[in-house]
């Protein structure tokens, strides 16, 4: 597993793209919003029949097409573009034997790909599925993405989508601001129109009216499914802060309301330390870490986020190792926001070997946490609380025969680095889930154990469709200016909110 101490969207889909607010003018990326949708082309001069077809193919088909920049930058003497894409199935058939055409620059080269098989020939780039993902199930999407090298600082053109022999078609794809604003009237109609079409797929994400606690009230654990006030299924989706120890600059107001208000984030997870330098067990300050704790809750609460207060056990290793400690802090946080119903308390962040040892499930973690429950149920009697499991908190199936008995609101962690873990740790999840053990992904990146190295934008797509099919909570790591591939900020950056 990774070492914190050297750490989505999704970006936070997956939480996980490099921000910062600052525009250079020089080789920094630059966010755009604009993306292009698709809609059939009954308005191009064909053949009354083929207007026909697409005409039903846009009554079965919503709009399934959207292809966006999402970053641009300066790449030496070239300009590089990174496209994501979404085929979304809003019809009541499974999508088969899809493939993709996009007009691109004739001198363009595909730097990086993903989620498909990019063929790239005489200004035209062909993307077909992998074997993963094939077939797109009703009501589920299929996102692929690539960086686009080209000499001037162009997008693509059209793009079509044919689907069992169905074509369906593009317009222009623009993302140069000046360009936008001399746009066709008529363009921006076929805009719209696409925007409607796809209302019914873009509910899903749509930002709520309100704040999340005010909407959704109390949480609540039903079988494996997190529950809101009024008994509906609810995920929790945000971002982790790094050891507030190191980057207590985020632990703010502001840095929460940019997770919430433009990233839509509704949970931001308080990882606090334990055993390492200047954790709570080991030369910090406990008031002064305490303290950073209860501004990050009263933030959270003011702006009606739910929030994690996470013991970040790591080269503790074992959780009784600080027991006494986290018996002392746990019995301090639960009777301080004993009336809150916003606070999650996660009592060991990953059990490991770090100390020669293995911390197991029977023998270590499951004594730990029928010590500290207790200690918060006295104070808080319907919290959700979760509890860490073995070998960095993969090891979720060993809690399959030996559940924590006669306690309610109770749920089990996984973190996943989805570069190093891939099929048996996704298995592990599945195990769990079958068995009735509901599951909380409280960490999660898309690079690999270390927190560092290249992103794997398969395995992490492999990961997110699970998650979406099972209805599992996630929290990304971290919210940090630490200059490694897991830090959803440019260590160049110093600002604390507001990122772009």
């Amino acid at each position: 597993m990774k070492r914190k101490l050297l750490i989505g969207l999704l970006c936070l889909s997956c939480l996980l793209t490099t921000a910062c607010g600052s525009k250079a003018s020089d080789s920094t990326m630059e966010t755009t919003t604009e993306a292009t949708e698709l809609t059939s082309t009954s308005e191009k001069e064909t053949k009354k029949d083929d207007e026909n077809a697409k005409e039903e193919n846009s009554a079965t088909l919503n709009g399934p097409l959207s292809v966006k920049v999402v970053n641009s930058w300066k790449n030496n003497d070239l300009y590089a573009s990174q496209y994501d894409g979404v085929i979304s199935n809003d019809s009541d058939e499974i999508l088969k034997n899809w493939s993709i055409e996009i007009a691109v620059p004739e001198d363009a080269t595909i730097e990086n790909s993903w989620n498909g098989n990019f063929e790239l020939s005489k200004g035209k780039l062909t993307i077909t599925p992998m074997d993963y993902n094939k077939e797109v199930t009703k009501e589920a999407d299929v996102t692929f993405g690539f960086i686009l090298d080209t000499k001037k600082d162009v997008t693509i053109g059209e793009y079509t989508l044919f689907v069992d022999g169905k074509k369906y078609t593009s317009v222009e794809n623009k993302h140069d601001k000046k360009e936008e604003a001399s746009t066709e009237s008529s363009k921006e109609d076929t805009k719209d129109e696409a925007k409607k079409q796809n209302e019914t797929k873009q509910q899903s994400t749509k930002k709520e009216e309100g704040t999340p606690v005010a909407n959704h009230g109390a949480l609540s654990v039903v079988g494996t499914q997190i529950m809101d006030e009024h008994n509906k299924p609810y995920e929790l989706r945000g971002v982790s802060t790094h050891g507030i120890a190191w980057f207590p600059q985020y632990v703010s107001k502001e840095a929460f309301q940019t997770l919430r208000d433009d990233w839509n984030a509704n949970v931001v997870r308080i990882a606090m330390y334990t055993a390492e330098n200047g954790g709570y067990c080991e030369g910090g300050s406990k008031k002064e870490l305490e303290s950073l704790v209860e501004t990050g809750v009263d933030a959270a609460t003011e702006l009606g986020m739910y929030v994690i207060i996470d013991w970040h056990i790591l080269h503790d290793s074992d959780p009784q190792v600080n027991k006494d400690a986290a018996k002392e802090f746990f019995a301090t946080m639960s009777e301080q926001y004993a009336d809150h119903n916003n606070v999650l308390y996660e009592i060991c962040n990953e059990p490991n070997n770090t100390l020669g040892y293995q911390a197991t499930w029977n023998d270590h973690i499951k004594p730990y946490a029928e010590e500290i429950i207790p200690i918060i149920r006295k104070n808080d009697k319907d919290a959700i609380i979760l509890v860490g499991t073995p070998t960095w908190s993969q090891d979720v199936d060993e809690v399959v025969a030996n559940p924590i008995q006669n306690e309610s609101n109770i749920m089990y962690t996984v973190h996943f680095y989805a570069a190093t873990h891939t099929d048996s740790i996704r298995s592990k999840v599945t195990t769990a889930l079958d068995n009735g053990i509901p599951v909380f992904i409280s960490e999660f990146s898309i690079c690999d154990a270390s927190g560092n190295g290249g992103i794997d934008y398969n395995q992490a797509e492999q990961w997110m469709t699970l998650l979406k099919d099972n209805k599992i909570s996630f929290v990304g790591w971290s919210l940090s200016n630490k200059a490694e591939t897991s830090a959803l900020i440019k260590s160049s950056c110093q600002k604390t909110s507001g990122w772009e």
